[in-house]
């Protein structure tokens, strides 16, 4: 029964066959390439070689982009106080990987300001000395003071729902191709087995080796055998829908790219609100820490002799950066979401993608199960629970698949996640590089401020034409090698999800 049942997996499962030998981490495609090949899949589904993880590349070039630009304003005295630059960044690289697990952003960026404040403060005021107390007191009333004017408060709102959305839209991408190689890896039933061995090998017995079976009888063979992978079908609509409303947020309000790339400008900004309100700032902070003593040997200077007198560039929104990937974020979310948008109802119509052309013979003068002749059976729906009245597999009711039930439960946990991410809501989950437990926090957004509210965010341009969604195509298209168009959709989809995002997540 072996090479029967290997068989019926091969030809009730093709669509959902998707090579996960190759190593994640390849640089060369080749093998992954030959894989599609070999199974009939179009190659240009996969790219030529690996291709770097965006996120992580934006958040490099933002921290490039600010060394060389403070390195040239304002020289040594920027180069003494680099790595408080440095473990900022590395602090956003902690928290885009593994959330508030792993930082606090709201403590981190306090702790930033606080401590940009104490070196801003010595340097503006050089004629004085001050105590490292004295010090702890500036810092403490950072908030109080606002040196820094309102860029602390919106880049807090601004990194938080970015990085949040990002990181969990990439969560989302990594899951698809997991869940489809685990419900791929589901045997067949005995059941299954032995009702396609009759659909496909029984005219043979009769010398009727060209007579093909009724579509009718091929789909309520192929719902029984795909019964439990059929009720996956709800929940990764749902889930699929919360990942194209994510997208949204993504190209609109929640721009990952537009709120990353200007960083440089935006503390810089700061940077200038300081040096415009110093002498403010410094007679608020003498009367509530106290007037500091003169700095022996040292001569009153202007804040011109300090070395923060740079101004700098103001950012231009159209001015997109271009990425390893080849591409802007809006360009790859726009990507992504046709194929995301195709992938809905995947699972339940399954059966009349593979009942279709070829496979199948129109009209009466097909294969019924018993004769060449009508099928008389009605067609049966999807799912587990319609099962019980099949006419072609016994399909126990009582017994749903473990393995799909828990990529049900995984589905509906990772949708969960992504509607928290839309609102703003920081969800944080174990992962492989940082694993820690998870609590929900950070600055959320349930209101449509998030959207209305220009001041908030970071400008950024229009968002292109979508481009039009392909229509689906249910059937099998000969001239592709006999696969199903929208088995091949799939495999599309879990292919960009690997080769775009998933294989450097961790």
């Amino acid at each position: 029964m072996k090479p029967v049942s290997v068989l019926c997996v091969v030809c009730t499962l093709v669509v959902l066959s998707v090579s996960m030998t190759a190593e994640q981490k390849l640089k060369n495609c080749n093998d992954v390439r030959a894989a599609y090949s070999s199974k009939g899949f179009n190659v240009n589904d996969v790219p030529n070689k690996g291709v770097n993880e965006f996120f992580r590349e934006l958040l490099k070039n933002a921290h490039g982009s600010l060394h060389n630009m403070f390195a040239r304003t304002y020289g040594m005295m920027y180069m003494r106080n680099s790595e408080l630059f440095d473990n900022f960044f590395k602090a956003l690289k902690r928290y885009y990987v593994s959330g508030s697990a792993a930082v606090n952003l709201d403590s981190m960026l306090s702790d930033f300001w606080a401590d940009l404040l104490e070196r801003m403060f010595g340097l503006v005021n050089v004629q004085y000395e001050f105590s490292p107390a004295y010090m702890e007191c500036v810092s403490q009333h950072t908030e109080q003071l606002q040196p820094f004017g309102d860029v602390p408060r919106k880049l807090r709102i601004q990194l938080t729902r970015a990085f949040v959305a990002a990181r969990t839209f990439v969560r989302g991408l990594t899951l698809l191709p997991e869940v489809v190689n685990k419900v791929s890896m589901v045997s067949a039933s005995p059941s299954c087995v032995r009702a396609s061995m009759k659909m496909l090998y029984c005219p043979y017995w009769s010398g009727q080796v060209a007579l093909k079976p009724c579509q009718n009888y091929c789909l309520n063979v192929l719902r029984g055998c795909l019964a439990n992978q059929a009720d996956l079908d709800a929940e990764w609509n749902n889930f699929l829908d919360a990942m194209l409303s994510l997208a949204d947020r993504l190209e609109g309000p929640f721009n990952f790219e537009s709120v990353v790339e200007p960083i440089d400008v935006k503390i810089s900004e700061a940077i200038m609100n300081m040096q415009e309100n110093s002498m403010q700032v410094s007679q608020k902070v003498f009367q509530g820490c106290g007037q500091p003593k003169p700095s022996v040997g040292r001569s009153k200077r202007s804040i011109k002799d300090t070395g923060f007198n740079g101004r700098f560039r103001p950012y231009s929104p159209d001015a997109r950066p271009t990425t390893a990937a080849g591409t802007s974020l809006d360009r790859l979310t726009n990507d992504v979401k046709k194929k995301l948008k195709n992938a809905k109802k995947f699972w339940s119509t399954l059966p009349e993608t593979v009942c279709a052309g070829e496979r199948i013979e129109p009209g009466d003068d097909c294969w019924n199960g018993t004769a060449k002749s009508r099928y008389e059976s009605v067609v049966i729906g999807n799912g587990l629970a319609n099962q019980v009245s099949n006419p072609d597999v016994d399909v126990d009711i009582t017994k749903p698949n473990i393995v799909i039930r828990s990529q049900i439960a995984a589905l509906k946990e990772m949708t969960s996640w992504l509607k928290a991410a839309h609102s703003g809501n920081d969800i944080s989950v174990d992962n492989d590089e940082d694993g820690s437990g998870g609590e929900e926090s950070g600055s959320g957004c349930d209101s449509p401020s998030c959207e209305s509210d220009p001041d908030i965010y970071f400008s950024t341009p229009p968002n292109p034409g979508k481009p039009a969604i392909e229509e689906k195509v249910k059937g099998i298209n000969p001239s592709d090698g006999g696969v199903a168009s929208k088995g091949s959709m799939a495999l599309a989809l879990c292919g960009l999800a690997l080769a775009l995002l998933a294989p450097q997540m961790r």
